[in-house]
């Protein structure tokens, strides 16, 4: 499979470009045009063709074997909505620099070419395109053209040598991955209700407007911190602060987890009350913001998915291009109405797949904790026996109310978490308890699950063994790899998480670890850790799983820890059995890993429903 550098220059200016438009909205735009493009063969002599849309259509097509070529770009999700969406090119693996760089060097360091250029002494990129703005190709001169070809072409060598470079070290499987999730973006499937949007947001904002109403004061006032904050003073309440703690200094706690803004919400003053339900609905119309986008981006034509490749610590994906799909809202009518908006294509059903519980058996899985690993494959209900635990009564006897702290235990104190934030959790769904009964539930926790306990102090002792260049095991052996010289666990996946520049502080209560990011310094002990290491390791198990589902199904969007996939109406129960058989597998390198997959149906995103597949099809299924 030959290798084909390209790199597309185009047109922009002030007020049109990627500073003001996302990559889809820029590409999709009428004003759009290619100045030119640079073409590149394996190690061959890069090619630089300018001149009308069709002609460079046509040497595109004439002149490559783009269906049985792997195509690099830097930043691929431009060049490559470029190839598909205007030329209907598509290569048979798509590989990006920008990608594989997270991948290798963490989210701390630049990902421009520039920055990479210089990091790897391959050269320096021009800046030709600055005088380009505001320019369209018919008015560039033939000079002028020159010099910005070369420009483009070295981009392309740039990008070429990286790549060699970057294949040093890079698992050669994550290409593969990389490829998947550039497609949910370069070849969108899913459409949007466009009708239904448009009757979704002007109920939005019918519920703004009243809730404005009844407040007597100026949508600006809400929507700015300090104007909130004046508003609230002038109604004789004074505005509750906290330590922020990326900065460190006092800021406004006007968040809706914040216990003291929550707390308002009861004042005795029923304008306080009214003006707390107004900012809630104000600040919570990022659904309306994004209801705006997806309709607008409906009426150009179906929704590419921009998943972020490798967007966290964990290496797990994110979202982009100003329409965070991993973050929609989850509760609530309004949520539901605009999930219900991602449709399926016309003959198509959309299968949804969850891995459930994912992180919470991969923590038992890593501990080693066996009576829990054990009963997560048996496939007991896990909250109701630990809330039979916590309350010394029989499974039988659990309340709706104690599963619900059972499951809360399950998931929320497998990484060390004390009495003081289990009980602030638990009154986000406004459960209270005492102080008293969170340490007790701490307690009972920690005695019964004794190999996750050790689990955080192995984690712990490879905290210091990073920072005195030393190795410590962790966990199940042969999972994660500690790696002193570069401050670092390797993951299965081969892509190593990194906790850059590690620095420990003698304090009261002992050695405190902390390493460095973009917003700052984050402390890190080994509860943490095996957080991180949890949700890495869950992101490898649902990678691999979804590699083996685009051998028959693409994959359309993934969310955290689900799939989605479109298939035709004809087909769902055979590719919804492939697609949950896929989810239950587990990787070479997690035998005995206990992994489920929930499979639902629906013609759109937010009304699917459960699928059970038909007895007659149960036997004989394998996994291709």
């Amino acid at each position: 499979m030959k290798l084909i550098t390209v790199d597309f220059e185009t047109y922009y200016d002030k007020d049109f470009g990627f500073k003001k438009q996302t990559t889809e909205e820029y590409v999709r735009d009428e004003r759009f045009q290619i100045i030119g493009v640079a073409v590149k063969v394996e190690d061959g002599e890069t090619v630089w063709l300018s001149g009308e849309f069709a002609d460079i259509k046509a040497y595109l097509h004439d002149n490559y074997d783009w269906a049985n070529s792997a195509v690099l770009a830097h930043n691929m999700m431009f060049d490559g909505a470029i190839l598909s969406w205007l030329f209907g090119i598509e290569a048979k693996l798509y590989v990006d620099t920008l990608c594989m760089a997270r991948a290798l060097h963490g989210l701390e360091v630049g990902g421009s070419l520039a920055a990479l250029a210089k990091m790897y002494s391959v050269g320096e990129k021009g800046d030709e395109v600055a005088s380009a703005m505001g320019k369209r190709r018919e008015q560039f001169t033939e000079e002028e053209l020159g010099r910005y070809g070369d420009y483009c072409i070295n981009d392309v060598v740039l990008t070429y040598k990286l790549f060699k470079l970057f294949m040093r070290a890079f698992p050669k499987q994550e290409l593969k991955v990389i490829d998947m999730t550039l497609r949910m973006f370069l070849f969108p499937v899913l459409r949007l209700d466009t009708g239904r949007l448009e009757e979704h947001l002007e109920t939005l904002r019918d519920q703004k407007d009243k809730l404005l109403a009844g407040c007597g004061i100026h949508k600006d006032e809400l929507m700015s911190n300090p104007k909130f904050a004046a508003a609230l003073t002038r109604l004789g309440v004074s505005p509750p602060t906290k330590i922020s703690i990326r900065t460190g200094k006092e800021t406004f706690a006007f968040s809706k987890s914040d216990e003291k803004f929550k707390a308002l919400h009861e004042h005795e003053d029923g304008r306080v009350q009214a003006l707390v339900a107004a900012r809630v609905g104000l600040k919570s119309t990022l659904e309306e913001t994004r209801a705006e986008r997806f309709l607008a981006i409906g009426m150009r034509g179906a929704l590419p998915v921009p998943i972020k490749y490798y967007a966290a610590h964990t290496s797990r994906w994110g979202g982009q291009d100003k329409i965070n799909l991993q973050n929609l809202p989850s509760r609530g009518q309004n949520a539901k109405v605009l999930k219900s908006c991602i449709v399926a294509p016309e003959g198509h059903t959309l299968i949804q797949a969850d891995s459930a519980q994912i992180e919470a058996r991969v923590l038992a899985w890593l501990a080693e904790q066996n009576d829990l690993l054990q009963a997560f494959g048996r496939g007991e209900d896990v909250y109701t026996k630990m809330a039979a635990n916590i309350y010394n009564i029989k499974e039988a006897q659990v309340t709706k109310d104690q599963r619900f702290i059972g499951k809360t235990t399950i998931l929320g104190c497998g990484y060390g978490l004390g009495a003081v934030k289990f009980r602030e959790m638990l009154k986000i769904p406004g459960v209270d308890i005492t102080p008293e009964e969170a340490q007790r539930i701490i307690s009972v926790y920690r005695s019964s699950s004794s190999d996750i306990t050790t689990l955080w102090r192995q984690a712990q002792n490879a905290l210091m063994g990073m920072y005195q260049g030393e190795r410590y095991a962790i966990g199940r052996t042969g999972v994660i790899q500690v790696v002193p010289e570069e401050n670092g666990l390797l993951l299965p996946s081969g892509i190593l998480m990194r906790y850059t520049d590690l620095k420990a502080v003698e304090e009261e209560k002992g050695l405190q670890f902390s390493y460095k990011t973009r917003e700052g310094r984050v402390k890190i002990y080994g509860g943490k850790v095996i957080e991180n290491v949890c949700q890495g390791i869950a992101r490898c198990v649902m990678a691999e799983q979804m590699l083996r589902i685009t051998k028959r199904y693409k994959i359309l969007l993934t969310v955290h820890d689900s799939v989605v996939c479109s298939v035709p109406d004809a087909q769902v129960d055979e590719a919804a059995a492939f697609i949950s058989s896929c989810m239950r597998w587990s990787p070479d390198w997690a035998v005995g890993l206990p992994v489920r997959g929930d499979v639902e149906v629906g013609k759109n995103y937010g009304e699917c429903t459960a699928w059970t597949e038909p007895t007659e099809n149960r036997l004989g299924r394998s996994v291709g």
